[in-house]
């Protein structure tokens, strides 16, 4: 949304209509803030491939208030060992899910007049995001023997989490020097559903069915233009995404992998006209899976795999003013 010839703002009447691309692989497995190195070293790491698309719409009621949807869709694939009675590992099981994944609905609001304040503005957003996603995809699990089980996916290839979500999305941004672009942008997905009854198949009963967490994202940063000519930014900016180990509203039983990952994100946007295209690749700087509820209550501490860096991919384009 921010640097180059480009801006946040979408004229009255106005349309924008936007494509973004998430790709990560996890397969880092920490346990609080330690990496255990030894899970690939002994070929025993997990091995998340996931790759989100999003188709977002947006409506300028005026030129202060706009309504927007997006739509996500998810293909994902999770590689994990397979281990005989004695713990030795004898082969990788591979489990797939795809589809459609939780629609959220969201209006957002400048709360300065765009008009009187062109170069620094901050708007505010609330919405509601549907369980349209499946929770509950299932998959075949092969054992060391042989035998083939199908039971549900894992928590973190799931398309949805069963349960309505409430956002509030803050955004920011000052023009500096007439050229650099300072921006932030905060967004808190608020769960208040507990679980969502579907079953894990983990062993521990305080980890037998899948929790509904909160979720927030947190960027700050510069664009800086390159080639102001054509339209060229560097962007850098610092990323934070988490799963709090409780929700805000709501209970926080059942599996959940509660962490957070800090990045450093380095990117290029490039706008002409109508037209926006922004690239990034966030950097992993800290990782810290924090302990679950039931980890706290049993305890004990999990593990989750994180990603080195993650790949973002975005478009859109503004059209019917």
């Amino acid at each position: 949304m921010f640097g180059g010839q480009g801006g946040p703002y979408v004229e009255a009447g106005a349309w924008r209509i936007a494509y973004g691309y998430r790709y990560q692989l996890s397969d880092r497995h920490f346990v609080g803030d330690h990496e255990e190195r030894r899970r690939q070293a002994e070929g025993s790491e997990v091995i998340n491939e996931v790759h989100l698309m999003d188709f977002g719409f947006e409506y300028a009621i005026s030129s202060r208030f706009r309504v927007g949807a997006s739509v996500p869709l998810l293909v994902a694939e999770r590689s994990q060992p397979i281990r005989q009675a004695d713990r030795a590992i004898v082969g990788r099981n591979v489990t797939e899910a795809f589809g459609l994944g939780d629609v959220s609905i969201l209006g957002s609001a400048w709360l300065l007049d765009p008009a009187e304040h062109p170069t620094a503005n901050i708007s505010l957003g609330l919405g509601v995001k549907f369980p349209t996603g499946e929770d509950d995809v299932e998959d075949d699990f092969a054992s060391a023997d042989g035998t083939v089980t199908r039971r549900t996916v894992d928590q973190s290839i799931q398309p949805g989490n069963g349960g309505f979500g409430a956002v509030v999305d803050l955004r920011a941004f000052a023009v500096l020097f007439d050229t650099v672009t300072v921006f932030g942008h905060g967004t808190y997905l608020f769960e208040p559903r507990n679980t969502n009854g579907v079953l894990t198949g983990r062993g521990r009963p305080s980890e037998a069915v899948m929790s509904v967490a909160d979720q927030y994202l947190g960027r700050i940063g510069l664009a800086i233009p390159l080639v102001p000519e054509h339209g060229l930014s560097l962007l850098l900016a610092g990323r934070a995404e988490a799963v709090p180990v409780r929700d805000l509203i709501g209970g926080s039983d059942g599996f959940r992998r509660p962490g957070i990952a800090v990045s450093f994100e380095p990117g290029l946007v490039w706008s002409n006209g109508p037209h926006t295209v922004a690239v990034t690749v966030p950097v992993a700087v800290y990782r810290n899976r924090w302990q679950s509820v039931p980890d706290r209550e049993d305890g004990r501490r999990g593990d989750a795999a994180f990603a080195d860096y993650l790949i973002l991919v975005s478009y859109s384009f503004d059209f019917g003013a």
